[in-house]
This record gives C-alpha cells, sequence and structure tokens, in this order.
C-alpha cells in the first residue's frame, strides 16, 4: 500500500504553533534548517513571514498521526 505524504502542523517539532515542524517533516529535512530559513525569509521580506505562518497555521491541519 502506498501512503502519501500530506502536509500538516506537527505536535511533536513544535516551537509555537508546529508550522515549521510540520514542513520540516513533508520535506524530511532538519526543522532547525526550517526555522532559520523562515527566520530570515520573514526577516527580509519585512516580516510578512509572520503573517503568513499564522495564516499557514490556522489553515494547515493537525498531524493525525500524533
Amino acid at each position: 500500500m502506498e501512503t502519501r505524504k500530506r502536509l500538516s502542523r506537527s505536535l511533536k517539532d513544535k516551537m509555537i504553533g508546529g508550522v515549521c515542524g510540520g514542513i520540516a517533516n513533508y520535506f524530511d529535512v532538519d526543522p532547525t534548517l526550517v526555522r532559520v530559513g523562515y527566520i530570515l525569509l520573514s526577516v527580509f521580506t519585512l516580516f510578512s513571514g509572520v503573517i503568513a505562518y499564522f495564516i499557514l497555521w490556522l489553515v494547515m491541519p493537525v498531524d493525525p498521526d500524533n
């Protein structure tokens, strides 16, 4: 049986809302790299990443395996 990856918020790799942890799980990378990339992207785009984070926090479902 083939398992499909699903983008969802992580409850294990969670700092604030689990968005970066969920993205890291989806792409199989270290959550710290995703968090650092998010911070850099947010700073260099005049903090529009903060708005994107909260939108993703509302839209992304919680990981059903937790």
